[in-house]
């Protein structure tokens, strides 16, 4: 399959535009050549106009392309394309003048053939001027486009578009025919040129500068309309060209827009730095508003203030001052001023009755700017202004000026607006890093979580002869509970239950060292007592001064069905014993691993003996589960439970646990919270070993 070539709209349109100019002056020159020599050319008018409404065609399709592919926001680019396509079709214009003058009465000045020639080209630069420029006005005319504005720039060139075949009505004839088109022409150019919305966005450089570049095109304009006057008033062309009806309205059209810019620009000159100003204070604005991101500090937010401020009141010297008890004391702006210069100020401040009161006050987020007069030999006055954070001050700025009395209300009220909005982003940045504070703080709670899990044991050892499950619960993400099993032999086990005194992250740390403790000890063959003491000796070396663990371990021997236990502290374990169909806690002497550290222990801790029959139980428990309060404030107390394992003795050890800890619920109220870490271990005893 063939692949056409891309045809490229500008460059064919262009070519055109060449081609038709060139016939053209080919046409004019052999009618010339005809009249000279007495030969009938054959040409007649109406294939010239042709051939010039075709060239305007093509110039309109170029530069409509050209201007609409390339076309940019930058106002003054716009400005300055028609300028400089003016001021070279006058420059073109202007040398061809001087030519002529040069020349005088020589036989080379009154060459036909030469003047129509130059004629040709002037025509030719003439209308590119006129059209370029009509399309850029276009794009000016409907920046701010509604409506109502292409409808009428719609009918601009519609009118255009009949004023090109004007010609064939009228032969170039000035009558009555060409001034009601002409005036009807200039009458929407006139409603068009109201269109004048992008001048506001000039910056005061900006319009000086499109001030000049509009008085070049209005130069050019005129300039170009004088020698189209000329050219109309001589008889030496075959066929006139300019006198039209579509050139002239262009001429008109470009002049009315250019001079209402020209005039709008001018007279918004004394406004420009008001407008400038007030556009700077919104970028200010948003500049403040936008500040705060993750990365960003205190610092970088307060600098884009104080800069704001500065600007917005012409400030000859400024600082930021914060005070010693925030977290950021060290942040101290200065700009234009040096430290000495900035202690002599701040002395002298500290002399005015007001600033002292101002500083003093109780309700900083009522304070308002503090206007003050200052007798320094370079500053006069001083504006003082408050850094109020959730109803606290965290410091103030001052900004300083060398004229007394240089901050008016304007200037005041858009600075408050600033600290405000400076304060805020100050307030989030600190809120964001205190919840990615507190987010990183949740993930370490819950890895140490998972570590705390990882802790106690998944799996609890014990024979078939009893039954054992247990439980836990933190008050917090992690707490200091701690239970573990360990099979000595086949005969022997040992349960064990801890509480480290306090909760959280710290009686975690030390319910791991006593989960090491007890893996360490137990392999040792220690009875009971003899655990409680060697663990006593190694937790006192590393256990903090305030903290201890209670705990009570209980070997059970199977074979001999006897218990043997020792309680260093703990909360009593309670002993179900089946044929009495009641229950007891098992009270005795016991001190908690690491309250008294030396051998004087061995004096403040007992070991007991007792035997055990089938459908006992053993309930050992911590004290969060006694001391959980209702919200009368009552405790859960020994006899509830004692109570709760009797009416429940025939269930099995799993269900006797869960009776406990869903009563222990329904009595602080369900979902309400219990104070302290709480655990459980229950054994059941079934039968003898075989």
């Amino acid at each position: 399959m063939v692949k056409l070539p891309s045809i490229h709209i500008g460059k064919l349109s262009l070519l055109l535009s060449v081609l038709v100019w060139l016939a053209l002056l080919f046409v004019d020159l052999v009618r010339l050549f005809g009249i000279i020599n007495e030969i009938e050319s054959g040409i007649s008018d109406e294939f010239t106009w042709i051939l010039e409404i075709i060239f305007f065609f093509t110039l309109y399709g170029f530069y409509s392309y050209s201007i609409g592919k390339n076309i940019q926001s930058d106002f003054l680019q716009l400005l300055w394309r028609a300028a400089s396509t003016g001021i070279f079709a006058s420059g073109v214009a202007l040398i061809t003048e001087l030519f002529y003058f040069s020349m005088g009465d020589s036989k080379l000045a009154t060459e036909p053939f030469l003047k129509n020639f130059f004629y040709h080209v002037n025509f030719a630069l003439t209308t590119i001027f006129l059209i370029s420029s009509a399309l850029l006005w276009k794009h000016l005319i409907l920046y701010q486009k509604n409506k109502q504005v292409v409808k009428q720039w719609q009918a601009f060139e519609f009118a255009m578009l009949l004023a090109m075949f004007f010609v064939f009505f009228n032969k170039n004839n000035f009558d009555y025919s060409f001034l009601f088109g002409m005036v009807i022409i200039l009458v929407i150019s006139i409603v068009l040129s109201g269109n004048l919305k992008w001048i506001p966005y000039l910056t005061f450089k900006e319009k000086w500068k499109s001030l000049l570049f509009l008085f070049l095109i209005l130069l050019s304009t005129g300039y170009l309309f004088s020698r189209l006057l000329v050219y109309t008033q001589a008889k030496n062309y075959m066929v006139n060209l300019t006198d039209n009806l579509f050139l002239m309205a262009l001429f008109g059209f470009i002049f009315i827009y250019a001079i209402f810019s020209f005039l709008v620009t001018l007279f918004n000159l004394p406004t420009s730095s008001v407008f400038e100003q007030k556009l700077t204070e919104a970028i200010n604005f948003q500049r403040l508003s936008q500040s705060i991101q993750p990365e960003d500090n205190e610092e970088q937010v307060l600098d884009i203030l104080l800069d704001s401020c500065m600007s917005a009141s012409y400030s000859d010297g400024a600082w930021i001052e914060i005070n010693p008890e925030e977290q950021n004391a060290g942040i101290n702006q200065l700009r234009f001023l040096d430290e000495a210069t900035k202690e002599d100020l701040s002395e002298l401040i500290k002399t005015q009755k007001s600033a002292t009161e101002w500083a003093s006050t109780d309700r900083p987020e009522m304070l308002q700017p503090l206007l003050i007069r200052l007798e320094h030999p370079r500053y006069e006055s001083i504006l003082l202004i408050p850094l109020v954070i959730n109803k606290t001050a965290i410091g103030r700025m001052v900004l300083c000026k060398e004229v007394r009395d240089g901050f008016n209300k304007e200037m005041i009220n858009i600075i408050s607006t600033f600290v405000r909005q400076a304060c805020i982003a100050v307030e989030n940045h600190r809120l964001m890093n205190q919840a990615i504070q507190n987010e990183r703080y949740q993930e370490e709670l819950k890895i140490a979580q998972r570590v705390q899990k990882a802790l106690l044991p998944a799996k609890l050892d014990h024979p078939d002869s009893f039954e054992i499950c247990a439980f836990s619960n933190a008050a917090d993400e992690v707490g200091g509970d701690y239970y573990d099993t360990y099979k000595l032999d086949d005969n022997r086990y040992v349960l064990i239950i801890g509480d480290v005194s306090g909760k959280g992250t710290s009686a975690a740390f030390h319910m791991s060292q006593m989960k090491g403790v007890f893996h360490s000890l137990i392999q040792l063959n220690l009875s009971p007592v003899q655990f409680m003491i060697w663990a006593n000796s190694a937790l006192s070396k590393c256990l903090e001064r305030n903290h201890f663990i209670t705990a009570s371990i209980f070997q059970i021997n199977i074979k001999e069905q006897k218990i043997c236990h020792s309680r260093a502290g703990h909360i009593p374990t309670l002993f179900y014993k089946a044929k009495e169909a009641k229950s007891e806690f098992l009270f005795f002497d016991g001190l908690g691993l690491g309250i008294l550290r030396n051998k004087q222990y061995e004096n403040h801790v007992q070991e007991k003996t007792f035997t055990y029959e089938p459908e006992d139980i053993l309930v050992l428990i911590t004290d969060g589960i006694v001391e959980a309060k209702n919200q009368k404030g009552n405790q859960f107390g020994f006899e509830r439970i004692r109570s709760l394992v009797e009416i429940h003795h025939s269930k099995s050890a799993r269900q006797i646990q869960n009776q406990l800890i869903d009563s222990l619920h329904l009595f602080v109220g369900g979902d309400g919270m219990i104070d302290d870490d709480y655990s459980m271990m229950v054994v059941k005893f079934q039968h003898s070993p075989v």
